[in-house]
């Protein structure tokens, strides 16, 4: 009985397997490489610069208070033996205090949901969204079953360059490119 069920089993796998085979060689796939499709946005390098600007000006606020830290650090430990327990305690708590405002504040602009990537999202959506559409309008257009992103967590570990439709997205978009280093 065991052996008839495993040998159910196989074959009902082989079936499938051989089925799913035959629908594969069917599809049209496609991908674009989403990286090289935004540096060859004008409206790209104007948003990386201002997000650059933004980040370097938040750096500049905490390299400002890590110097402020250094010089309460510096001025504890030259004074430590003049201060009384409890003022050495209370500039300790101070100098705790600055460190942990400094790491509230990188969390805050560089965290997780933090302000660079909300300001990162909010200036990108809108250009994706314009790729988005003009991958779907490609794809409709020649006949594309599926379309991967390979700059994205699905990378490709092969593909045939002929599948590689980013420059038809990029004309879709009214970019002309004519380096072919792609």
């Amino acid at each position: 009985m065991k052996k008839q069920l495993l040998l159910f089993i196989a074959s009902y796998l082989f079936l499938l397997f051989i089925g799913a085979g035959s629908v594969k060689a069917q599809q049209e796939i496609g991908y674009i490489d989403s990286d090289f499709i935004m540096e060859e946005i004008p409206e790209y390098t104007g948003i990386r610069q201002r997000l650059e600007t933004i980040a370097q000006n938040w750096r500049e606020e905490i390299d400002e208070m890590q110097v402020e830290i250094e010089q309460m650090k510096q001025d504890f430990e030259a004074r430590e033996i003049l201060f009384t327990p409890d003022v050495r305690r209370q500039r300790q708590q101070e100098i705790d205090q600055k460190v942990r405002e400094r790491e509230q504040y990188i969390n805050q602009r560089f965290g997780p949901d933090g302000d660079y990537f909300r300001q990162q999202e909010e200036l990108l959506e809108p250009l994706q969204q314009r790729i988005l559409e003009a991958v779907v309008r490609v794809a409709e257009r020649e006949g594309y079953d599926h379309v991967y992103d390979r700059a994205g967590d699905y990378l490709f570990l092969y593909s045939r360059r002929r599948h590689d439709i980013s420059r038809d997205v990029l004309d879709e978009l009214g970019i002309f490119v004519e380096d072919d280093s792609l």
